[in-house]
């Protein structure tokens, strides 16, 4: 079942906080013009032959730092969306720790990007889409509800979540109608994105 299946049967028309323990303060719609930036950056991430993924740190209302998914580009495993804006916001602030910022991202976060929001200790993680491959927020673990971390981070999911999941839908189905398999963009046979 999709999220917004999920969302759909819970009585839910949008994005809804994730998080148990502190629910999101700001209403969903507070977030879709950050999300629409994280979007504009999964464009270009597909237009440069990524998997378009897009991120943006917030910080008192201004975006800080951006970034997509740039592995293929840069031959660097962990040059995600997620990761590259975290760098940006960091350098930007001149700390490593993002103490009361969001990060904005088009797709629910891995293990690893889940693991950089901890240790950058962000506010609060908005994703749009999930995934259901690689997800680690609320798809495929739940990375950020472990008890033992010293940091929790609060979570909003499915904002502008049919966008997001489009993007990627789009990219995968024309990569596959391409015949394009050579493995540089970890595209395979089962992947959850069509």
């Amino acid at each position: 079942m999709s999220f917004g299946d999920t969302l759909r049967e819970h009585g839910l028309p949008g994005p809804v906080p994730l998080s148990q323990s502190s629910p999101s303060r700001a209403a969903p719609n507070v977030h879709e013009p950050f999300m629409q930036v994280a979007l504009e950056e999964a464009r270009w991430a597909a237009a440069a032959g990524e998997v378009p993924v897009g991120a943006v740190v917030v910080l008192g209302g201004t975006v800080v730092g951006r970034g997509h998914n740039r592995p293929v580009a840069t031959s660097d495993p962990t040059a995600h969306a997620e990761v590259e804006a975290l760098r940006a916001a960091g350098r930007h602030v001149g700390n490593y720790r993002l103490t009361g910022a969001t990060l904005y991202v088009t797709v629910e976060p891995c293990v690893m990007c889940a693991g950089a929001c901890l240790h950058a200790r962000i506010e609060e993680l908005v994703f749009g889409a999930p995934d259901d491959k690689a997800g680690a927020i609320v798809s495929r673990a739940r990375v950020l509800d472990e008890p033992a971390w010293n940091h929790r981070v609060r979570v909003t999911g499915g904002v502008l979540a049919a966008e997001a999941g489009e993007l990627m839908q789009t990219f995968f189905r024309t990569r596959r109608a391409e015949g394009y398999r050579s493995g540089r963009t970890g595209l395979d046979s089962k992947s959850s994105w069509g």
